[in-house]
């Protein structure tokens, strides 16, 4: 039996996952704990933010943040990416900074118009 938190939502609520169970999720209040709780132990993954440096702009840095859940194994390895990255102003809200991180599909995204 694995012990976790939800950070699904604010509520927090202290899920109990039962491997030898076929990951049988209690403790949620809601759907969306039961299928964190079982993803969290078959596949982790989560939304990455951070920034990367922006010319032209007001401000030296420009917030993204992936548009998808990357695996979590992933995570370092994708930070890596933004290191060398540097756009130019104008960027608006949703363009794509990188596009398919590691042939994963999911994009980094910028987070605010520059």
């Amino acid at each position: 039996m694995t012990e976790l938190i939800c950070i699904v939502c604010p509520k927090g609520c202290h899920l109990h996952v039962d491997e030898q169970d076929d990951y049988k999720v209690t403790g949620n209040s809601c759907a969306k704990g039961a299928e964190y709780g079982h993803k969290e132990l078959t596949n982790p993954t989560r939304v990455i933010t951070s920034t990367v440096i922006i010319t032209g702009a007001a401000h030296s840095r420009l917030p993204v943040k992936t548009d998808r859940d990357i695996p979590k194994p992933l995570i370092f390895e994708s930070m890596k990416l933004l290191n060398g990255v540097e756009v130019q102003s104008p960027v608006k809200t949703g363009d794509i900074i990188v596009k398919d991180i590691l042939g994963t599909g999911v994009n980094f995204v910028a987070t605010r118009d520059m």
